[in-house]
């Protein structure tokens, strides 16, 4: 059976991408700093904070190579220059770039050929105003999974960005997003968190093994003005 590890998985677009692969038989690893589908069946849940360095090498070091590997844990943090602080700013370099690097650098020299690897970034990734800080982190992202994507193209490995834009989740009611709201796009309403999962799945596919070292925005026509 096919394996996955899903970080982030206990809301928003990592319980949907749980959910969706559980429905298209993968067996899921789940981490997540809370506890999530104790009962589902082909589920297996670890409480861990991904942010501990320590804490997630233990947790890597207890789950078998997977064939594909999900980096979906996000925050969101929003203040214009002039307020930023640089706790903040560590704190989702921690989450989106350094916790994506430990994921990544753990699983890739075992994994074999049709392996997957996958990060949720953002359409902000190229600027948005008052969310530098959450931008860097999405933008280096980007960077590093591209980087990836040419070293492991010729082991038939491929890794890719899925970068939605306002998504419907808890983060959009993060604290400091009221100084950043969310836009809706052109379709008229926000992005659901399944149509991000639908194009994770895509990109697992045996039909997705050319698309490497992509950053696939999903936002609703946003990005056309």
């Amino acid at each position: 059976m096919r394996h996955a590890v899903v970080t982030g998985a206990s809301s928003g677009i990592g319980e949907a991408i749980v959910k969706r692969l559980l429905a298209e038989g993968w067996q899921v690893t789940g981490l997540s700093r809370r506890a999530v589908m104790p009962d589902t069946p082909g589920f297996t849940g670890l409480r861990v904070d991904i942010t501990d360095p320590e804490a997630l090498n233990s947790a890597l070091h207890a789950i078998a190579t997977p064939q594909a590997v999900i980096h979906a844990a996000g925050m969101m943090a929003a203040a214009p220059l002039g307020q930023l602080e640089n706790r903040v700013g560590a704190s989702l370099w921690q989450l989106h770039v350094q916790a994506c690097e430990a994921l990544f650098n753990h699983f890739a020299p075992a994994m074999a050929a049709g392996g997957r690897f996958v990060a949720i970034g953002s359409r902000t990734s190229r600027g948005a105003a008052g969310r530098s800080q959450y931008v860097a982190t999405k933008a280096a992202m980007t960077g590093m999974v591209r980087s990836w994507a040419a070293e492991l193209a010729p082991r038939g490995i491929t890794a890719n960005v899925v970068a939605p834009g306002a998504t419907q989740t808890p983060m959009l009611s993060a604290p400091g997003r009221e100084s950043s709201p969310p836009t809706c796009p052109p379709i008229g309403r926000l992005i659901t968190p399944e149509e991000v999962a639908g194009l994770v799945n895509f990109l697992l596919s045996n039909e997705a093994a050319a698309i490497t070292g992509q950053e696939m925005v999903i936002c609703g026509g946003a990005s056309l003005s």
